[in-house]
């Protein structure tokens, strides 16, 4: 398949060019093509929406992006794989599949990793009822439009029924300083399969600008187990949309955990659907905000079925002028009876100008259910940090270790030491010592 190389302007012109450069099956195109035709009839997300009326994007500019590749840049350091066997491991910069390796006895067993362009012609009986199909809706806004219709860099990760993957796998998209990433990413696993999924997004800097626009679609089948860790760590000038849905079958987990560190602006809707009876999702969310970022984060913990459960868990601390936004809804269906549902939401205020807003929601249709939410706010008592310093820890390293204890509930939650270590060591050295 031939890589994009030159700069792409996203517009019709560009789009044109873009899918010109593409040696993909007609089918895909064709989902390419309808879903520029939503991007087109589209309008800019606007303060006047609901889910948008707590995040501004007018600064957002997409005519000052191109898709390409600097391909003179380097690779961010990688964080989620030291100290880490890996069974494999994708790579991407600026929308450019840079390297892709997989060990031979899981190829053998039929396991599929690397660039999801590279399976899509050659394995499309198992792909095409799946991407951008069940997971994944083009038309859900303009951002998602944009991904279906220009997705370059992508990964696949398909695990075969029964087939357990012992160690853990990597992916990393990277982009360079005022750089742009449409990444698509696509999970599957069969019945009774299990793997854990690392994926890290990273800029060449800290104080970097770029655009990046994602997808994720995770497919756990019946009985299936997936672990899957993310880590966001864009520079302070990216702006970073995503759309993430997972569907967990008949008595399948999935464990999420989500670290989200980097951006200009971010705002990421993170859904869960259980679909079989049996099922459950666990989700971890820790956000760390500085100077003047913006997260937002909603999420949707959607049970279809009956006797499933889910767990939300998002923590968030923030300093200087930065804000957070999280906007949690548990949804049940009416034949979803006996559902166990629990959504939290956590702040740790460390300046005055600092701001969260906690918006927590159930909608339920079922009688038998046991369905929870609650969120808290809160600054940094001074009575902790002047008994650490009476212990001799200085007021920064005190601050530190507050912070740390506060996102101790998320940590002991991740079950890859290194992963819990680079998270929590991610956060720690952002904290400034005054509040």
């Amino acid at each position: 398949m031939t890589q994009v190389m030159q700069q792409t302007a996203f517009n019709a012109n560009g789009f044109s060019g873009f899918l010109a450069t593409r040696e993909e099956p007609t089918w895909v195109s064709q989902l390419r093509r309808s879903a520029w035709e939503r991007f087109e009839a589209m309008p800019w997300p606007t303060t006047r929406e609901e889910e948008w009326m707590r995040t501004d994007i007018r600064a957002f500019k997409l005519d000052k992006f191109q898709l390409g590749t600097n391909t003179s840049a380097e690779l961010p350091r990688q964080l989620l794989t030291e100290g880490v066997e890996l069974a494999g491991q994708s790579v991407s910069l600026d929308g450019l599949n840079r390297a892709s390796t997989l060990a031979d006895d899981l190829a053998a067993k039929g396991v599929l990793f690397g660039p999801l362009g590279k399976f899509l012609a050659s394995h499309e009986s198992v792909l095409r009822p799946h991407f951008l199909t069940r997971a994944f809706n083009a038309g859900y806004d303009r951002f998602a439009a944009l991904n279906a219709a220009f997705w370059a860099s992508g990964t696949l990760l398909y695990v075969p029924r029964n087939v357990t993957i012992d160690r853990p796998l990597h992916i990393q998209n990277a982009l360079s300083d005022g750089g742009a990433d449409i990444s698509h990413l696509l999970v599957i696993l069969e019945e009774g399969a299990e793997a854990t999924l690392l994926t890290e997004h990273n800029s060449n800097h800290q104080q970097a600008t770029g655009f990046h626009c994602g997808g994720s679609e995770l497919i756990v089948g019946p009985r299936a187990r997936l672990r899957y860790v993310t880590l966001q760590d864009w520079g302070q000038g990216v702006w970073h949309f995503a759309h993430q849905k997972a569907l967990v079958d008949r008595d399948a987990s999935l464990q999420w955990t989500i670290g989200a560190l980097g951006s200009r602006l971010s705002k990421v809707n993170q859904h869960v659907e259980l679909v079989g009876a049996g099922a459950e999702s666990q989700v971890n969310g820790a956000m760390f905000t500085e100077n003047n970022q913006h997260l937002s984060y909603h999420t949707l913990q959607y049970h279809r079925a009956q006797s499933c459960r889910s767990d939300f868990l998002y923590k968030a601390a923030l300093q200087d002028q930065s804000r957070t936004v999280w906007r949690g809804m548990i949804k049940v269906d009416p034949g979803a009876q006996k559902t166990d549902g629990y959504q939290r939401n956590d702040n740790l205020l460390l300046s005055e100008k600092a701001r969260a807003d906690s918006i927590p929601g159930l909608e339920i249709e079922a009688d038998d259910v046991r369905c929870t939410h609650g969120s808290t706010s809160g600054r940094v008592d001074e009575e902790l940090i002047f008994y650490a310093r009476s212990r001799g820890f200085t007021r920064k390293e005190a601050i530190q270790m507050i912070v740390t204890g506060f996102f101790q509930q998320i940590f002991d939650r991740i079950t890859i030491p290194s992963v819990r270590e680079t998270l929590g060591l991610a956060i720690a050295r952002r904290v400034r010592e005054y509040l």
